[in-house]
């Protein structure tokens, strides 16, 4: 019985060649622009953040949009990994089909009782989290040269 004859050294050369062509000729997707106004009717963000050991931890919390920016109310759980968040103030963030992997948090103690009652208007279900403690409000925003909007 004989042998399958092998393909020339010639063919998987240019194989390579093509596949190396295709793969440096085809569109990188643009990254994707922060646009709060965008996601005033998004339910739900997930936000990422990063552990000491440098596990990823994704979850998923409301979010509301005033004066054109995206504010989360957190509750103890999540808090404890905004606290534990080896990148803070940066996090990762998905909303709106897009993913962000490094969006900028501020402590919005003076925006609480603003969000909260955001919350109530948006979610119908917020009665109910309103039973649980939110001890962190936070402001999300892109910062691209390090310029804190806030302060």
């Amino acid at each position: 019985m004989s042998k399958p004859a092998r393909p020339s050294r010639s063919f998987s050369s240019v194989a390579s060649a093509v596949l190396l062509v295709s793969a440096v000729v085809v569109p990188v997707p643009a990254a994707a622009d922060w646009d709060p106004q965008a996601y005033v009717d998004e339910d739900v963000v997930e936000i990422r953040t990063v552990n000491a050991e440098n596990d990823e931890h994704w979850f998923k919390v409301w979010l509301v949009v005033i004066d054109g920016d995206v504010y989360v109310r957190l509750g103890n759980r999540a808090k404890r990994h905004i606290d534990g968040n080896t990148r803070a103030p940066v996090i990762g963030v998905r909303i709106a089909g897009e993913e962000f992997e490094a969006v900028e948090t501020s402590p919005a103690p003076e925006m609480a009782d603003r969000v909260a009652e955001a919350m109530s208007d948006k979610y119908t279900s917020d009665f109910l989290a309103r039973l649980f403690a939110h001890p962190l409000t936070l402001k999300l925003y892109d910062d691209p040269d390090g310029d804190d909007p806030i302060g």
